[in-house]
């Protein structure tokens, strides 16, 4: 027959042991490989990623900040470099909990390779995009010719830039296409250079001409003097005398201008009396004696 066991002495035995067991045997518990323990692990190396992240993030900024980097151009910098350092922080915690994080990276190359033959032309403009926010070659508000159209910037993306055309139209072209090809950009340097040719009679002196030319152009504004307006004679034609009005404005006052002094150069032409000449053909009817 079983002796019954000493109660007071059951207890106080439980109580001597059972803090260190009690920690002990739940930071062992868990679920195969997966104990609590390591679990506080993870959880303790996942905040220090996340602080190492946001720090390292914070110094990015800083730097962009710095270089005077474009607004989008900064923007879509940090973005990918948190995806990055996400991305990174979930396969370290992933290996410490003895995930296989080789097999991990192994389906997201895949899952890469996949998905970028599938959009490699939106990867293409992207590209663009990067390159166009890089070098700078127009911003908002310039206005610009390209072999894919022209038009004032009205946006720029990673994908696409927006031109406003002088007929109202909103045209959007692919930045793979804008960087392979020719950008002229009207505005950068805030003037802008008008190059008419205008024909004049051989009757008309040269300095008539140059004279009533230069005339126009002093009545028109947004001309400006510096560099000053030139008339230079650049060929000869079959019935007239070519010359060429050269003058500078401001961009944003070109249009106007280029169109008023059109107009100002007939008027100065009729009250100078220099001929405007055009295409006209004359015939000359010779009277010979007839032979007997």
């Amino acid at each position: 027959m079983e002796t019954p066991a000493d109660a007071s002495a059951l207890l106080e035995d439980v109580m001597n042991t059972a803090p260190s067991s009690a920690i002990k045997g739940w930071m062992q518990a868990g679920w195969g490989g997966l104990t609590v323990g390591r679990i506080l692990s993870a959880a303790v190396l996942l905040l220090a990623c996340l602080a190492a992240s946001r720090l390292l993030l914070g110094i990015v900024r800083k730097l962009a900040d710095r270089s005077g980097m474009d607004g989008r151009m900064k923007r879509y910098l940090l973005q990918g470099v948190k995806a990055l350092l996400y991305l990174l922080t979930a396969l370290i915690v992933a290996g410490s909990l003895d995930v296989d994080v080789t097999s991990l990276i192994a389906v997201v190359s895949v899952l890469g390779l996949a998905v970028s033959l599938a959009v490699q032309d939106v990867l293409s403009n992207i590209a663009g995009g990067m390159v166009l926010l890089f070098s700078k070659p127009f911003t908002l508000g310039d206005y610009i010719s390209t072999g894919e159209g022209d038009g004032e910037v009205a946006e720029i993306s990673l994908t696409h830039t927006k031109l406003d055309t002088p007929a109202g139209q909103r045209v959007m072209l692919p930045n793979s296409k804008l960087v392979a090809g020719q950008i002229v950009n009207y505005t950068v340097r805030g003037v802008r250079r008008a190059d008419h040719a205008v024909c004049a009679s051989y009757d008309d002196k040269p300095e008539d001409v140059r004279a009533a030319c230069l005339k126009a152009l002093s009545r028109t504004p947004g001309i400006l003097g510096d560099p000053a307006p030139q008339v230079v004679l650049t060929a000869y034609g079959e019935s007239s005398i070519e010359y060429h009005v050269r003058f500078w404005a401001k961009a944003e006052e070109y249009w106007d201008a280029h169109f008023q002094s059109l107009e100002e150069i007939y008027r100065a032409f009729a009250e100078d009396g220099v001929t405007m000449t055009y295409n006209h053909l004359n015939v000359h009817i010779v009277e010979g004696e007839k032979n007997a």
